[in-house]
């Protein structure tokens, strides 16, 4: 039997691909390979994968239903990770974002019912949460105010799933991911962002005063809270619920520059702009939750994490 990864080839669906390979499993990863960011560089994410007899990449869409019933036979659960990304690109292109994000979240799912699966792992995300006003953010905490269609989309997944799970008794897992880092992190995300600008001598755009923050996620952390999810929804029928994976610590934007600046050695050169709309003042994760039912505990600190991210950026072409 195998695992089904949607969005292998992204950050974090690379990094689980290598997790589970490491730990035996056998993985069918789906792709499209669009271009939100260089394919080359998803291309270099599964490189290692690709070189394991247990791994094989399918290109497709996952909108197409001949593509999903196209996949090999043996799948027995489902990480879905597969979705347009970004909160301020979907503001500008909101039909997209429902379309890949929603409607295909629908066909993986109706898939899935086809094929008689009933393990399910479902990629939210803690933007959510909107402005929450009450800090840390719990699972209990009303979720029906997204301020970006990037948000909305990722409630109506969880929606989404919850109905599947009670109409075809499929076992799912929403997990709510809070600001990922690390190692082949997406281009466009900050401390990719601002490190490659310092780099070429750059001004970073700080929008506000810096002193919105974030729950920054080590990739390794993401990656144990998703494999304890695989468990959970294997040791249980029918079962749905939502977790947070979070850091439980929050950083601001000023001292996420300080400390990516301090840890190449240079002195940032900031360029002062104003909020931008769809951006959240603070994420901050309730992890009980996540720790008591997944065994989730993570364990990296941040500037350490920033230094493995930029031991990977040294060498990154």
């Amino acid at each position: 039997m195998s695992i089904l990864v949607t969005g292998a080839a992204g950050f974090i669906g690379s990094h689980l691909c290598d997790a589970l390979l490491e730990r035996g499993e056998t993985v069918v990863g789906l792709d499209s390979f669009d271009d939100f960011y260089a394919p080359v560089a998803m291309e270099r994410n599964i490189a290692c994968a690709m070189d394991n007899e247990r791994f094989e990449i399918a290109r497709g869409d996952l909108r197409d239903p001949e593509a999903l019933d196209a996949l090999p036979e043996g799948i027995e659960s489902v990480v879905h990770l597969a979705a347009r990304a970004g909160v301020r690109p979907s503001i500008e292109n909101p039909e997209l974002y429902a379309d890949v994000n929603i409607m295909g979240t629908v066909q993986l799912l109706a898939w899935a019912r086809r094929r008689g699966l009933r393990r399910f792992v479902f990629a939210s995300s803690s933007s959510v949460y909107g402005n929450n006003e009450k800090v840390p953010f719990s699972e209990s905490d009303p979720v029906d105010h997204p301020i970006s269609p990037y948000a909305a989309t990722k409630k109506a997944g969880e929606l989404i799933c919850h109905t599947a799970s009670h109409l075809d008794g499929i076992s799912v897992a929403c997990l709510r991911f809070f600001t990922v880092y690390g190692p082949r992190q997406r281009p466009d995300l900050a401390i990719h962002k601002f490190a490659r600008i310092m780099r070429d001598g750059g001004e970073i755009p700080m929008f506000g005063d810096g002193s919105t923050c974030r729950d920054y996620t080590y990739i390794g952390d993401t990656v144990a809270g998703i494999l304890g999810s695989l468990s959970w929804v294997a040791e249980r029928e029918g079962a749905y619920d939502v977790f947070n994976l979070g850091n439980n610590r929050t950083v601001t934007l000023r001292e996420m520059i300080d400390t990516v600046c301090g840890e190449m050695g240079l002195e940032p050169r900031i360029k002062l702009l104003p909020m931008q709309p769809g951006d959240v003042l603070r994420t901050y994760a309730d992890i009980e939750h996540a720790g008591r039912e997944l065994g989730y505990r993570p364990a990296t600190d941040f500037r350490e994490g920033v230094r493995r991210f930029l031991e990977w950026f040294s060498g990154a072409v």
